[in-house]
């Protein structure tokens, strides 16, 4: 497990290099990417002078919020990282007077639907078919084809501020 205190978690601006390689981790599609990254937040998390995660924010409606791209470098996984980032995004949301986060993952994504479901998000869509009707190129993830999206969503408010 990574110690949360050699972390760092800071919003980039519009001067600060976008850090494709992550995002094309969670998201083959550039194009895609840069649609969405015009109008949200981007946050990294950083250990020593190295990026090794990205969380991109995303706003939905006046009192909602979607993590819109996550991601975590490959040798990071496991060590508490994408917990630390959504951690950090919840308090962002909550700062912000959001009500709701969600969040969006493939069916094939087990390891993000096993972290999100226990840091209290609940599946409340499956949009059939996202990830062959908006992709080129098939994506397999654990063997599986990645072909439906499976939206979560964690309602926040003050109780969830106080356990965080």
């Amino acid at each position: 497990m990574i110690l949360k205190d050699v972390l760092t978690f800071l919003k980039l601006d519009n001067n600060d290099p976008i850090p494709y390689d992550l995002l094309l981790l969670a998201d083959p599609s550039k194009r895609l990417v840069d649609q969405y990254l015009k109008q949200s937040d981007l946050y990294i998390a950083r250990q020593n002078d190295e990026t090794i995660g990205v969380v991109v924010l995303f706003p939905l409606a006046a009192e909602v919020v979607e993590i819109k791209n996550m991601a975590v470098k490959p040798n990071f996984h496991g060590k508490g990282v994408g917990h630390y980032l959504i951690e950090n995004v919840v308090q962002v949301a909550l700062l912000n007077k959001q009500k709701s986060i969600c969040i969006g993952t493939a069916n094939s994504s087990l390891g993000q639907l096993y972290l999100y479901q226990k840091l209290g998000f609940e599946i409340t869509d499956i949009k059939k078919y996202f990830f062959t009707d908006n992709y080129a190129e098939p994506i397999y993830e654990n063997g599986i084809q990645a072909k439906h999206l499976l939206v979560l969503v964690r309602q926040l408010n003050d109780l969830q501020k106080d356990k965080l």
